[in-house]
């Protein structure tokens, strides 16, 4: 049997694993609260591991480690601002979102908990909302299948359109039918299996290297004298104060990722938040420390045995296709696809989430049965899958500028007005409302001016990602017309004092 037809029945194997438990999942599934959030019946292990594998995607895997390979160990910005921010995510947003969203008529989603946080009756919030959310989430999905794209391409020389369809086709299979659950149930086997490639990989690549590690410095300065300096990039040009805050600050994402946030809501019992975030920082830590190696030992792999290089975001792949048997080789890449997979189905059921409960069901059809909801839900998740694999078949895409962009509308957006709707009373319906315009339009306007315009900018403006002006002037947007518009209703205060006691 050839390595081809080995690799095939590894991924065949793992394909009919994930539909199994989609289809498991659609047996429990009985209403568009079940399809959505899962009835709120997660435990602390599949919230902390859904959670994390929904937020890493394919770019941990592909994007970090061709990141770090080309730039070096400055990369340790980047993924220090994201356990960080990952870490306060956990500690100042998931009780409080996972109490409050409760209290305020059950919210299945971020559009529907703004808008009842600030008693819009006419629903503005959420429609706003839910436009960011779609428009950001179609590059989100779209950088996932591009990773997949990659996968198929590279491992079976598949055209590239052919392999993002096949990508495509893999997620929408469970997703479809199971839901909230399946999603949530596959992402803690898709984490875990992340997490040991993660792991695996770099070791077997340094055990190709002579004498191991008493060699890797040696080695990593011969080939690229600049790599492990953390304040200069791969050129020795010294990193600007501009760049290295830019890197970090995709930290500030977390608090607008409406995969991430589901997680939150739908834990059974918010007293086990506490466990779960242990288990997900942990989780995190892990993985960026083995896709920073990966990046790593691929750099000294390619240097040592001459490996061409195509494409800096397959170094995974191309070090799993040379070091590991096929069967093995197999399980490894099917890691690849669990990354992308666990993210893109999450993204998915988020957009069908937004379509069915905070579109349909308010402005279109307010009658709607749940088992409508349920039906419309999941045939968005089609109709959005074919639009984000035509928004993929480009294949100069990078995993890592499609999420970059999206992560930063998201976070952008949604981070301010969530975390000020949790810690402040004085928030009001236009203060919210201005935050999630001003941090959608800024981050959109900053990212095409430079683009399109960067002879009529200064040079700054390309340092610095889009996510800390767009974080910044939500924020300020947010206090400024909240203190200069009408107080918030009193039964609007009392609901937040009421989950302050709960939460005490």
């Amino acid at each position: 049997m050839n390595m081809t037809n080995q690799l095939v029945i590894t991924f065949f194997i793992y394909f009919i694993g994930m539909f199994l438990i989609g289809i498991y999942a659609y047996l429990k599934t009985k209403n568009s609260e079940d399809y959505f959030l899962g009835g709120r019946s997660l435990g602390p292990w599949t919230t902390a591991l859904s959670a994390g594998a929904s937020d890493m995607s394919g770019w941990l895997l592909l994007g970090l480690p061709g990141y770090v390979l080309i730039s070096g160990l400055d990369g340790i910005w980047l993924t220090g601002g994201l356990l960080i921010g990952g870490w306060c995510n956990w500690m100042f947003l998931a009780k409080p979102l996972r109490v409050y969203s409760e209290v305020l008529d059950n919210s299945l989603t971020i559009p529907d908990f703004l808008s009842n946080r600030v008693k819009d009756n006419k629903k503005i919030i959420q429609l706003i909302s839910s436009i960011l959310i779609l428009v950001f989430f179609l590059f989100y999905t779209s950088a996932g299948l591009v990773a997949g794209g990659k996968l198929f391409s590279a491992v079976f020389d598949f055209d590239y359109k052919i392999a993002v369809t096949i990508g495509t086709i893999s997620v929408v299979s469970y997703t479809l039918f199971g839901g909230f659950m399946a999603v949530c149930w596959t992402d803690m086997i898709q984490g875990l299996m992340m997490m040991a490639a993660l792991l695996i990989v770099p070791i077997f690549a340094l055990n190709s290297i002579p004498n191991n590690f008493q060699d890797v410095i040696p080695l990593t300065n011969e080939a690229n004298p600049y790599f492990l300096n953390l304040f200069v990039d791969s050129k020795g040009e010294k990193l600007s104060f501009l760049s290295i805050i830019s890197l970090a600050a995709w930290g500030l994402g977390y608090f607008g990722q409406p995969h991430i946030l589901a997680r939150f809501a739908a834990i059974k019992n918010y007293r086990e938040l506490k466990i779960s975030r242990h288990i997900a920082v942990t989780w995190t830590f892990l993985c960026m420390v083995g896709a920073v190696a990966v990046g790593w030992c691929g750099m000294l792999y390619v240097n040592q045995h001459g490996l061409p290089l195509i494409d800096p975001e397959q170094i995974f792949i191309q070090l799993v296709s040379v070091l590991f048997h096929p069967l093995m080789a197999g399980v490894l890449l099917a890691a690849i696809l669990a990354a992308i997979m666990s993210t893109a189905d999450s993204q998915l059921l988020i957009c069908s989430t937004t379509i069915a409960e905070d579109i349909y069901a308010r402005f279109i059809r307010p009658e709607a049965t749940a088992t409508e909801l349920l039906h419309l839900g999941r045939i968005s998740v089609a109709v959005i899958s074919i639009i984000a694999t035509v928004l993929a078949y480009n294949p100069n895409s990078t995993v890592l500028g499609l999420v970059s962009y999206a992560w930063a509308g998201l976070g952008a957006s949604f981070g301010p007005a969530l975390l000020m709707s949790l810690y402040w009373k004085r928030i009001n319906y236009p203060g919210t409302l201005a935050g999630i315009v001003a941090g959608g339009a800024t981050t959109i306007a900053w990212k095409y001016s430079w683009e399109h315009f960067p002879e009529l900018l200064p040079d700054y403006f390309g340092m610095v990602y889009e996510i800390i002006p767009g974080f910044i002037i939500s924020l300020v947007s947010i206090i400024i017309v909240s203190l200069i518009t009408r107080h918030p209703e009193k039964d609007i205060i009392d609901k937040f004092m009421e989950v302050k006691e709960k939460l005490k």
